[in-house]
């Protein structure tokens, strides 16, 4: 907790100078230590929570203009009232699926290859968000999994604040057709009734199901993250299976990126 703790910390503070910097219109959620959520411009021409560019390109995709509808969870209890709509989860300035589109949604990200390469993806190769995985379960059934992004044969997996990969009951993820051939269960870390780190888990097995790959969006500052990430990738059995997967900062994806995005980044979000 405490390095998401202190995460959300730093990127409140930036967010609110940057939201005063460019007088973009937001809101301070209720507390001691207010989250920025980002509204849109009345004519919806930007949204201070995206690189103006990367926002009129996912206004002009059906698809990803979808991911945006997301309902902020908590919006109505932590967040002042709005008149014209209701609050969205990528609103936030801790949103990891607003960062994960401020990369992949921008319209430059892919032009030189360097993206494709560091990721092992096929050039060409589309983002689809909130791609809906078919795990196989025991007993012919399937379980429906949401995976940040799909890109080509990639599955990707964007973490930011979040506090950790969630837990599980065992009995849910035994359920899974795959998990005893695919992990070293014994050595997964668990509780008598729960398994750690089930979102990694439950992406590993949708990899392995669908032929895929899986990657880890995580930022540097976030060693507990990787720290978890290693812990569990450890315990996949499959040799060629674990070389699929990987852990990758934002940090390190930063490097190849356009000028202009690396600049949004570092500024809104010490991602240097």
């Amino acid at each position: 907790m405490n390095g998401a703790s202190s995460l959300r910390r730093e990127l409140c503070q930036r967010a609110q100078q940057y939201a005063r910097t460019y007088a973009l219109p937001h809101c301070l959620s209720y507390g001691e230590a207010p989250t920025v959520c980002f509204e849109r411009y009345e004519d919806d021409s930007r949204h201070g929570n995206f690189l103006p560019s990367t926002y009129e390109a996912i206004l002009r995709n059906s698809n990803w203009t979808h991911r945006l509808q997301k309902v902020h969870a908590q919006g109505r209890k932590s967040l002042p009232p709005i008149e014209y709509n209701t609050r969205r989860e990528l609103d936030s300035c801790t949103s990891s699926d607003a960062l994960l589109m401020n990369v992949f949604c921008c319209p430059r990200a892919f032009n030189d290859g360097r993206v494709y390469s560091m990721l092992n993806v096929k050039p060409a190769a589309k983002p689809e968000f909130g791609f809906r995985a078919r795990v196989p379960l025991t007993k012919g059934k399937y379980d429906r999994t949401e995976v940040d992004m799909r890109l080509g044969d990639l599955l990707v997996e964007a973490k930011l604040t979040e506090s950790d990969f969630q837990r599980a009951p065992q009995a849910v993820i035994n359920a899974y057709r795959d998990f005893h051939e695919v992990f070293s269960w014994e050595d997964l870390p668990q509780t008598p009734n729960d398994y750690f780190s089930y979102q990694l888990v439950r992406n590993i097995l949708a990899a392995h199901a669908s032929s895929c790959s899986f990657c880890l969006l995580t930022d540097a500052r976030r060693v507990d993250l990787i720290e978890a990430w290693y812990t569990v990738i450890r315990c996949v059995c499959p040799i060629e299976l674990r070389l699929r997967c990987r852990v990758l900062t934002w940090q390190e994806l930063a490097k190849v990126l356009p000028r202009t995005l690396r600049g949004f980044l570092a500024e809104k979000y010490g991602i240097e």
